[in-house]
């Protein structure tokens, strides 16, 4: 199951860092950063070792299956910045 990040995020690059698996993007120096208001998890990258969520400052990261019903749509969100 993999984590998800949601509009909370203030893209402060510190989850970034932590990725074990370098699941989350974009990164600070990636011309992408500039143009999006969040970063994002790649489900089939993220390998559920949580690291991402315990050093979320905004607690904007979930696991999937504990997503709140009204931030379920960002499951998806996440999924297709890597599509």
């Amino acid at each position: 199951m993999a984590y998800v990040v949601t509009d909370a995020c203030t893209k402060d690059f510190v989850c970034v860092a932590e990725c074990a698996t370098a699941a989350i993007a974009p990164q600070a120096a990636d011309p992408a950063a500039g143009t999006v208001s969040q970063v994002y998890i790649n489900p089939d990258e993220c390998i559920d070792c949580g690291n991402c969520a315990n050093i979320c400052a905004q607690n904007a990261i979930y696991t999937e299956a504990d997503l709140p019903a009204d931030k379920a749509h960002f499951a998806e969100k996440n999924r297709a910045y890597f599509q």
